[in-house]
């Protein structure tokens, strides 16, 4: 183990990050609306943290573009991503990428968040909780409102930077 002396931090940093890439997640896309138009980003932060009363979990790297709007906004929708969406995840999760354009299939909600028609479970959020930790920004939200359909899709994980799909596959059992 290497403890947490600043001799010793950037070396810890350089091993959480290793470990980290190493533990596959899944994948997000947060979009929200503000004064200027619809704006997201793509998240491998979102974890359940409540089923009763349903409440998640992200984390923003910091309080700037997307994400600065998505912190300030009163509700967002969170895009919970299958294989089958893996294009939507690398647009988001490029900078000044085109996004919301005329070849996105999306639309406005009643509610004014911007929701991508091609995801098959879709959360509405209002955030409870924010909190700065490091560069970071902490959120826990409630989901005001669900969507799903009834294709399963495909498991999209992103691990050691990259993203994935899970099958039949990899199972282990």
């Amino acid at each position: 183990m290497t403890d947490a002396s600043p001799e010793n931090r950037e070396t810890i940093s350089e091993i959480f990050k290793e470990i980290f890439g190493h533990h596959p997640a899944g994948v997000a896309i947060i979009t929200a609306t503000d004064e200027e138009g619809p704006v997201g980003l793509t998240a491998s932060s979102v974890s359940s943290i409540s089923a009763d009363p349903a409440i998640l979990g992200f984390s923003l790297a910091a309080r700037r573009g997307s994400a600065a709007h998505i912190a300030d906004a009163d509700t967002y929708l969170v895009h919970l991503l299958d294989a089958e969406n893996v294009e939507l995840a690398k647009t988001f999760a490029t900078h000044g990428a085109p996004r919301f354009g005329d070849v996105m299939n999306w639309e406005t909600l009643p509610t004014g968040e911007p929701l991508l028609t091609d995801v098959s479970r879709v959360l509405r959020c209002r955030t409870l909780t924010q909190a700065q930790a490091g560069p970071a920004l902490v959120f826990t939200a409630e989901v005001i409102e669900a969507a799903r359909n009834d294709d399963p899709g495909t498991p999209l994980v992103y691990h050691r930077r990259a993203f994935h799909s899970l099958g039949d596959h990899s199972y282990i059992i």
